[in-house]
């Protein structure tokens, strides 16, 4: 874990970075060394008790009682706790960090932040914490930009260093899967939503220099961290306040529409709202690209259940509904022809050479243990579709 590499990053003591690599090195081993001992507990306790499973919700009934599912849930949970209050800590001891960001409005850079006071975050995003991170994307009562200081450099201690060095591996990989995939789209405009700080809308300008790059969020205060951030950066994104389900592009008009790890934090009527939305917006030839977890009926009965584990108990109670949609039908029925589906799995490209990643990408997506699961091994799955002509 190297920390933050961008302007913005917070100062921290030698107390702090113990606190957070301690933090980091605790939910590895929660991820990847204690998670292989309750995946072995339920592969030797089914074969003992002569059952076999064809869900991931009946292996999460089966697992629940067991001692090592509450151990790994509990010190899961803890550590997730911990990664919050360790931020908190630091922002606590560095309070100018708040107050640069707060002002860190001029652009410097040909970025912009644009605001809207009649845009209302969904009910349901007062009521409750999303991944147990206090205040949520909108800070509770926190003022300013807060949220976003405190998701940045939550999200660096939560991925203990597999995420990229500024936290934008996905935004990296899944720009250049397009410009792999699509040589010839050359896009003028590409819009990601529900952006939160943009880690992984940079990479989009930096993958595609001379597109205009917009980061949709509806929380202000991870929209002004965000702006500041990339101001920082030297890269010039253009932040909007706006909702998944009103996207604020006249009909084709948009080159790329992308979300990453979005989807799953919206109820499925939000879910449909907005691939109609990415639909009418996106010009004839135009690609929809959503980086997430793969879907239920692609894996085995264990991994699913492993990957709707947030579900039930990291205050995600969206994610397993969206992972049992079907994802072709989602893009089909918001008007994309069926043909022009596509899904992909990829190494981490800030990880392995461009012609690995251009081989593994190009072949068929592949499902296993490592798809969408923290660990130095991960792979990224993407879904999406191709606006044809006549769509």
């Amino acid at each position: 874990m190297a920390g933050l590499q961008h302007a913005l990053a917070l100062n921290k003591d030698l107390n702090q970075r113990a606190r957070e690599r301690f933090t980091s090195s605790m939910r590895a081993w929660v991820l990847t060394d204690l998670a292989a001992q309750m995946q072995a507990d339920y592969e030797q306790a089914s074969i003992d008790a002569g059952e076999s499973h064809n869900s991931g919700e009946a292996v999460h009934q089966f697992l629940k009682e067991r001692g090592l599912f509450k151990w790994y849930s509990s010190l899961r949970c803890a550590t997730q706790e911990l990664v919050w209050q360790s931020v908190l800590r630091a922002i606590e001891s560095d309070p100018d960090s708040i107050n640069h960001v707060n002002t860190a409005t001029s652009p410097t850079h040909g970025g912009s932040l644009a605001l809207d006071e009649k845009v209302a975050l969904p009910a349901y995003s007062d009521t409750m914490d999303v991944h147990l991170m206090p205040g949520n994307y909108q800070g509770g009562h926190s003022q300013g930009a807060e949220a976003g200081v405190v998701y940045d450099n939550g999200l660096d201690v939560f991925s203990f260093g597999v995420m990229g060095k500024n936290l934008d591996d996905i935004g990296h990989s899944m720009a250049n899967f397009t410009r792999l995939k699509w040589p010839d789209l050359n896009p003028k405009l590409i819009v990601d939503v529900g952006c939160t700080i943009g880690h992984n809308t940079l990479p989009w300008k930096q993958t595609f220099p001379e597109a205009e790059v917009h980061g949709l969020d509806a929380a202000s205060p991870c929209l002004q961290y965000g702006h500041a951030r990339a101001e920082a950066m030297g890269i010039p994104i253009q932040f909007k306040q706006a909702l998944c389900d009103a996207l604020p592009y006249s009909d084709s008009n948009v080159d790329v529409v992308f979300s990453s790890m979005f989807l799953h934090e919206l109820p499925t009527e939000l879910i449909r709202a907005f691939f109609n939305e990415a639909h009418r917006v996106l010009k004839p030839g135009g690609v929809l690209i959503n980086m997430e977890l793969p879907p239920n009926d692609a894996l085995g009965a264990y991994d699913a259940f492993y990957l709707d584990w947030d579900c039930f108990y990291n205050n995600e109670p969206f994610y397993k509904n969206f992972r049992d949609l079907s994802y072709p039908g989602l893009c089909a029925d918001a008007g994309f022809a069926k043909q022009d589906f596509f899904q992909a799995t990829m190494p981490r490209f800030t990880y392995v050479s461009e012609a690995e990643f251009a081989e593994a990408s190009g072949a068929a997506a592949s499902f296993d243990a490592d798809t969408g699961r923290l660990s130095d091994t991960i792979t990224w799955y993407a879904f999406g579709a191709q606006k044809s002509g006549d769509s």
